[in-house]
């Protein structure tokens, strides 16, 4: 027999099997490289800085001014209308209107909005002529604008 060289066949049986390893490989080894990224050029704590001092994220330019909680006050407050008063419950909103008479007819005007009523006292003896009584829990200075009101006009509730 003469010499000759050997016959290779390229692309065997196995070759679709290889070539899913190798991509599988390649894919985990991309997924490995992409975390080694991201944790490398994550936030760092300032020099001198404890670890635990400062939340994780985006850097805050400016601090948020901080809120103060607004001052609410109990406001007792008569009501024209004493049947209105029986309707309502403590735990209830309501939105106090001042009417005021004028020449053109009348004027309203809403006092405070959204106020908490926190207690309906009973009525004594012959007051239900003069409207009934409220307690309404609302900011301070909703409060002072509810004592002059009351002082010059008629004030109403409506249900929120």
């Amino acid at each position: 027999m003469p010499h000759f060289t050997p016959v290779r066949v390229r692309g065997g049986r196995y070759r679709p099997r290889r070539f899913v390893r190798r991509r599988r490989q390649a894919l985990a080894a991309g997924l490995v490289l992409t975390a080694a990224v991201l944790v490398a050029a994550g936030p760092r704590a300032p020099a001198g800085a404890e670890q635990g001092d400062r939340a994780r994220g985006h850097p805050v330019a400016d601090a948020a001014p901080e809120r103060r909680a607004v001052e609410r006050v109990s406001a007792p407050v008569r009501i024209a209308d004493a049947a209105t008063v029986r309707l309502l419950r403590p735990g209830d909103r309501v939105d106090v209107v001042a009417t005021g008479e004028t020449a053109a007819g009348g004027a309203a005007d809403v006092v405070a909005r959204g106020a908490l009523v926190t207690g309906v006292p009973e009525p004594l003896d012959g007051e239900t002529v003069s409207g009934a009584l409220v307690v309404l829990s609302v900011p301070r200075g909703t409060a002072a604008r509810l004592a002059g009101a009351s002082a010059t006009a008629r004030l109403a509730v409506t249900l929120c």
